[in-house]
């Protein structure tokens, strides 16, 4: 599981491996003027081992770089070495999932589809539970490790409301406010939630209509990362794609190129966030009524 920020960590590697290049030195010839193995860089530039803010200080004083850079670079590379929150969960976030949490607590933005249940960042804690408890027909968990993960859920929501908010845009299936978790009571606080949810400036929740023919026809809830460019390093986004059995982190460019066209269509074919808003409320009176 990731535990340091996976993020800072990479773009830290690609600025120090830009420096190196920039004074036209190879890995072999600096790692020979510190007594470092070239193998010792390699794996710090391609963000393999962490590396002790000292050493990056020599690193760029070797490559001469300015103070007010090196001032920046020196806080990317305290930063990257700082555990992220997520480490307290280290029992209930197995292989992808915490690398998942990682890069979503440092992505600029999220484009998510949900086709089966509310995405995790906008259920409430009442409708989580019963997700997290649905999974126990399947596999072995404790009444602990339940609420150890729906602790974790909530925890991850916070990056909507912090200082600088994760910017989320989800395109959810018509079936999901239809299909119920829990009971009809839990779905009208849910669907209440929702509306709660996408008052935010940073969050719009787009409806996609049962009855409205779709292009491409796609049946997997999938989360597109994306990350701002910091110190002047950008990072290419990220698809993971979430089943039964795994979850999958995808990074080629040509996927994620091919996941951000799907959400485009499915997006471009589903309600506006006002007029989605307004069938949520219809759905949350309709659970009412039950």
């Amino acid at each position: 599981m990731a535990i340091a920020p996976t993020v800072r960590r990479r773009r830290l590697g690609v600025e120090l491996r830009r420096l190196r290049e920039r004074i036209g030195s190879t890995v072999d010839e600096i790692a020979a003027r510190l007594d470092w193995s070239a193998s010792k860089l390699s794996r710090i530039e391609n963000a393999r081992i962490g590396v002790r803010v000292s050493d990056v200080r020599l690193l760029l004083e070797l490559y001469g770089v300015d103070e007010a850079h090196m001032g920046e670079i020196l806080a990317l590379a305290q930063s990257a070495t700082q555990q992220g929150w997520w480490g307290g969960f280290r029992d209930v976030l197995p292989g992808k999932f915490g690398t998942f949490v990682a890069l979503e607590d440092e992505a600029s933005a999220a484009l998510t589809f949900a086709t089966y249940s509310v995405p995790g960042l906008l259920q409430n804690e009442e409708y989580a539970h019963c997700v997290l408890e649905s999974g126990r027909a399947i596999a072995v968990s404790s009444p602990r490790q339940v609420a150890r993960r729906l602790e974790l859920r909530m925890r991850r929501q916070e990056l909507l409301l912090r200082e600088e908010p994760l910017s989320l845009f989800a395109v959810v299936d018509e079936s999901v406010l239809l299909r119920v978790v829990g009971d009809s009571g839990v779905m009208r606080r849910q669907m209440l939630s929702l509306l709660e949810l996408a008052a935010l400036p940073n969050v719009q929740i787009h409806v996609l209509p049962l009855d409205v023919p779709r292009e491409p026809i796609f049946s997997e809830s999938f989360t597109l990362l994306e990350f701002a460019s910091a110190y002047d390093v950008s990072f290419p986004d990220v698809v993971y794609v979430d089943n039964l059995s795994t979850m999958a982190e995808l990074q080629d460019d040509s996927i994620t190129h091919m996941y951000r066209m799907c959400w485009d269509a499915l997006k471009s074919i589903s309600l506006e966030a006002d007029e989605s808003m307004l069938w949520v409320s219809r759905v949350a009176d309709e659970w009412a009524r039950r």
